[in-house]
């Protein structure tokens, strides 16, 4: 009896089979540790640029203001109300309260003006880092620091005018007034139109007076109409104030007895005098509000902050001085013998991380930027004046 043949089946042998699984399976792993470092390398990047745009714009706001530091205030600084002490070196009267983040600090008490640009360092805030080992409260250079700087506000034309000024014939050119404690002053619309279709002038901004006799700033308290209030209790503390030096009552009008030498004391009139709007911008780092992404803070008068730059870790700032001798250099703070108003250029250092950690390896990104800005304000004076 014949069998039937039986035909072979062409296929796989179990051999074959794994080791086509063997290589399938390296190929899609490798393309998976492909996928996932090309991932890895696009967030990294992502990371690096969302950071440097904060650095960038944090640095470029600090640079701008730096550059105008200056601007439009008297050589020397703005006269602030005080009462030096008998070897006329420091003031013993309370100091101009200064904006921060806490609002808990003032300016240097045997400060007699408010100078172009005002150090602050190790005054900002502490600032741990997330994967950092935290800073030791007890060491200066743990803690960030803040600056202050002051320039005339240029777009207005407020100072165009004196409040009151009057021809060569005696006809009133500006019908405005400064009553004799300075707490009120009147503009005459013809001169200086405020309000919405004029100067935009609101309670907290710093105003200027400026005559033949001297300067004096007070805070505005409030504004009606044509009228601004200069009322004690202002967030600077500098209104009301008695004090004999540096006070609106300084730059009036003196009326002198007969006595040898006279007695002159001011009589409540004032000389042609002009008014001009002064912008304090401060920077500092904000750890409160956010303590997981510090905020780069840029905060006009009293007025609230605003963030120019995020997840920031590190603020700080040294000074370069002339005096034309030693002309020290990369100073935190103002040297013995020095004064503010000898800063020629500030070097900036701004620090950053990323906003989120390396999946990976969960580490963060940092970066940081640094620069030094002349202040051409206060570098270009005349040294004949």
């Amino acid at each position: 009896m014949n069998l039937p043949s039986v035909k072979r089946q062409a296929g796989f042998t179990l051999l074959e089979v794994l080791i086509a699984m063997a290589v399938t399976l390296v190929i899609v792993g490798a393309a998976i540790l492909a996928l996932r470092d090309s991932m890895r390398t696009n967030q990294d990047v992502s990371y690096r640029s969302d950071m440097n745009d904060n650095l960038r714009a944090g640095l470029n706001m600090i640079e701008q203001d730096l550059i105008q530091a200056g601007t439009g205030v008297p050589t020397g600084g703005i006269p602030i109300p005080n009462t030096p002490n008998s070897a006329n070196t420091c003031n013993t009267t309370a100091a101009p309260n200064r904006p921060t983040l806490t609002g808990t600090l003032t300016f240097p008490q045997c400060n007699f003006v408010l100078p172009a640009v005002e150090p602050g360092s190790a005054l900002g805030p502490l600032i741990t880092s997330p994967d950092a080992v935290a800073g030791n409260p007890a060491s200066p250079s743990s803690y960030t620091d803040i600056i202050t700087v002051l320039y005339a506000d240029n777009s207005l034309g407020l100072d165009t005018n004196p409040i009151y000024s009057v021809n060569s014939t005696g006809t009133v050119i500006c019908n405005g007034s400064i009553n004799a404690t300075g707490d009120t002053v009147i503009f005459d619309p013809a001169c200086a139109n405020l309000g919405t279709a004029g100067v935009q002038v609101q309670a907290g901004d710093l105003i200027m007076f400026s005559n033949t006799i001297g300067n004096a700033i007070q805070t505005v308290t409030s504004v009606s109409g044509q009228t601004l209030k200069f009322a004690a209790g202002d967030p600077f503390n500098l209104n009301g104030r008695s004090d004999p030096q540096g006070t609106i009552t300084q730059i009036q009008n003196s009326t002198c007895n007969s006595a040898t030498p006279p007695v002159c004391t001011p009589n409540g009139s004032y000389p042609p005098t002009t008014a001009t709007r002064i912008w304090m911008i401060s920077y500092y780092l904000d750890n409160v509000t956010d303590p997981q992404h510090v905020r780069l803070i840029r905060r006009v008068n009293f007025n609230p902050g605003q963030a120019v730059g995020e997840t920031l870790e590190n603020l700080q700032f040294t000074y370069n001085f002339i005096d034309g001798v030693t002309n020290p250099s990369n100073q935190s703070t103002v040297p013995a013998g020095f004064s503010e108003n000898q800063i020629r250029s500030v070097d900036v250092f701004l620090g950053a991380r990323s906003n989120y950690s390396d999946s990976l390896q969960n580490r963060y990104i940092r970066s940081n930027l640094q620069t030094q800005v002349s202040l051409r304000s206060m570098a270009y004076r005349n040294r004949y004046d």
